[in-house]
């Protein structure tokens, strides 16, 4: 059980040691295929919208579908916004033994939204993580610099690739303010120095609510001014592009994006999908959560 005075889940440090497999010399070829397809990590941003109370769209309703939904492309990662405590021990649960989380509120513990990454602990393994602010003071639970309507926070995780010798790579999650465009430029400017400082020498891949359309704000500009690419563009195939955020209306074909995931360099994005799983015209959240399959260099 984790501390409920502090959301954060940590799984430690972890030495993985790989089996030797041996493979007949007549399905070395097939093998080296299905080795490639195996290193293949699915990943997902995905804003919950908060667990409320008020039907139509209450989070006891809307939790079957979100259910069904995790357990139908059970991605690897999860970058998740707006998730509050009680609703991410829900989103635990259903999605079963093989994942973990890591995330805290964004005034600190557990009485608030996080940005909590979810993650399949048979393929990944945590090595190090940290949440800072998105304030002129990162390192003060809470803070709030800019102007935002709430403290923003970025989460981000080193991970070991179990099913890739142990690759480690970076991914940082995170959720701009809504209301401010100033705060939201700072904010990405603060993303991009941080990318910087732990570096593009691994891979690295961002997540995140940006309350900005791609291709269509600075923030946008700025992160990929800091070696990332859009993961959306980068794809050798995709689905139909759709706006992200619905508020729970009919969706809009090729509306805006302001869920991402940006990748670094040496990252190949082999497919990118927003995701329009509904059942029965009920959709999970009032955003549609945002895939990509990518292979890790």
């Amino acid at each position: 059980m984790p501390d409920p005075s502090r959301m954060t889940r940590r799984a430690g440090l972890r030495t993985t040691l790989a089996a030797a497999i041996t493979v007949p010399l007549l399905g070395a070829l097939a093998a080296s295929a299905a080795g490639q397809t195996s290193r293949r990590l699915d990943v997902m941003t995905f804003n919950l919208r908060v667990a409320g109370t008020t039907d139509p769209n209450s989070w006891a309703v809307r939790r079957p579908v979100m259910r069904a939904l995790l357990r139908q492309e059970a991605p690897h990662v999860i970058g998740t916004q707006e998730g509050l405590y009680q609703q991410l021990r829900d989103i635990h649960s259903d999605l079963g033994p093989h994942y973990d989380w890591i995330g805290t509120g964004r005034r600190g513990g557990s009485h608030d939204e996080a940005v909590a990454v979810f993650y399949d602990t048979r393929r990944l393994a945590p090595v190090e993580h940290d949440t800072f602010w998105l304030s002129d003071t990162p390192q003060v639970i809470a803070s709030n610099t800019w102007g935002a309507a709430f403290p923003r926070i970025a989460t981000w995780v080193r991970f070991s690739d179990l099913h890739d010798g142990g690759r480690e790579f970076h991914l940082l999650n995170t959720h701009l303010d809504h209301r401010s465009q100033y705060a939201r430029e700072r904010a990405a400017a603060l993303v991009a120095r941080r990318i910087t400082e732990l570096g593009l020498s691994r891979p690295f891949l961002v997540t995140g609510d940006f309350n900005s359309a791609a291709h269509g704000n600075q923030v946008y500009d700025t992160l990929l001014g800091a070696g990332l690419v859009d993961t959306w563009d980068a794809a050798a195939e995709r689905s139909e592009a759709y706006g992200t955020f619905h508020g729970y209306q009919p969706l809009t074909q090729g509306g805006d994006r302001i869920d991402w995931i940006l990748a670094g360099p040496g990252v190949t994005t082999h497919r990118a999908a927003v995701n329009t799983y509904a059942h029965d015209g009920r959709f999970p959240s009032d955003h549609l959560p945002v895939q990509a399959s990518v292979t890790l260099g």
